[in-house]
């Protein structure tokens, strides 16, 4: 079993993950997925703007918002990026262990930026800051809840696909999985930049 995995990763194609018919698939079939995200997500930006200004007597994103706090975790984030980005090169070059080495990078980034988020909440919530404070505390816990649930799904799938296949080698099977996750995890980040841009930069500078 061992020496068939070992002929099948170093006989695999240089971009493994479409190399099949099923891979192509999955990689068409994800991207209809990532559109409809992207609706859910720019519903959820829409309400965010048309509801921001309405604090009523709680307090508002001036009031609340540190951008030390939010700039640590946008680069914790972005930096979880670039791990995927090496893992899928790894990938493609047959060197599984990089690839594990560099998506457990990306799945502890992901844990990270999730440790933050909840203290974040909870500083809100203490500060005054509960779901049903204001129309701007509903649309901003909703936004960004969203994508932190977005976010510990993507660490919650990495996680499953590297306990799974720890052993079993690149193959075929699996680097379609692989890929579609690090696309998912990409797109997770690209939300994070609109919400860095649209809450948090325009909340502090009013």
């Amino acid at each position: 079993m061992a020496d068939h995995q070992a002929v099948e990763q170093h006989t695999l194609p240089p971009n493994p993950e479409k190399a099949t018919l099923e891979g192509r698939n999955k990689y068409l079939g994800f991207w209809f997925f990532l559109g409809g995200e992207t609706v859910l997500f720019g519903s959820l930006f829409g309400t965010y703007l048309g509801l921001r200004d309405g604090v009523v007597d709680g307090p508002g994103p001036s009031d609340l918002f540190h951008l030390d706090l939010v700039f640590i975790m946008t680069m914790i984030l972005l930096t979880s990026s670039l791990t995927s980005v090496f893992a899928v090169i790894n990938m493609k070059r047959g060197n599984y262990k990089g690839l594990l080495m560099w998506m457990w990078a990306t799945v502890l980034l992901g844990v990270a930026f999730l440790g933050f988020e909840i203290y974040e909440f909870y500083e809100y919530y203490h500060l005054g800051l509960g779901f049903t404070t204001s129309a701007f505390a509903s649309s901003f816990y909703t936004l960004v809840g969203t994508h932190g649930a977005h976010v510990a799904f993507g660490v919650s799938w990495i996680t499953v696909l590297l306990i799974r296949y720890r052993k079993s080698g690149l193959t075929l099977t699996n680097a379609p999985k692989f890929y579609t996750a690090v696309l998912y995890w990409h797109f997770i980040d690209v939300v994070w930049v609109f919400i860095f841009t649209v809450v948090y930069l325009l909340g502090i500078g009013g």
